[in-house]
């Protein structure tokens, strides 16, 4: 991981030049910053074949993905959808979802969440975790709950 912990405020003016900013490596999943404010938070993903988020919910937070490179498989509140380049994911807050990589290349998405919340400061302590149990009890003490194994079928 690069820098130090992200303290939000307003969101300042500027250019995240393309391969610069913090850099945060969770459960085989690498996230970039992008931008950080009270408002909003984004992170690019470059998620390995194989990998995903299980479901979870933001209780407090709206996040959206914008698809850049191969396809997601997504849970989105009871139904499975995919979503492959240019497409873009709404997720409103409170929704039940999940995002999985099954296919044979890598995927990579824009992401972001509004308000920001807890979730730079949660991916901070996340970072290098290789514990799942950890990942989800960090998680709750950061707004992000997810649910329990065998919720929801085919995750």
């Amino acid at each position: 991981m690069t820098g130090e912990e992200i303290v939000l405020g307003p969101l300042p003016k500027g250019i995240t030049p393309a391969g610069e900013g913090k850099v945060w490596n969770v459960l085989g999943h690498r996230y970039s910053l992008k931008a950080a404010s009270e408002s909003s938070f984004a992170f690019e993903t470059y998620d390995p074949p194989g990998t995903g988020v299980p479901p979870h919910v933001h209780p407090t937070q709206d996040e959206h993905i914008h698809v850049l490179e191969g396809v997601f498989t997504l849970y989105l509140d009871g139904q499975w959808e995919t979503a492959g380049p240019g497409d873009t994911v709404r997720m409103p807050k409170g929704l039940p979802h999940a995002y999985y990589n099954r296919g044979e290349g890598i995927t990579r998405g824009l992401f972001w969440v509004s308000p920001a919340g807890r979730l730079a400061q949660l991916f901070d302590r996340l970072h290098d975790l290789t514990d799942p149990a950890e990942v989800v009890r960090l998680s709750a003490l950061h707004d992000v709950e997810f649910l329990p194994p065998g919720a929801v079928e085919g995750a």
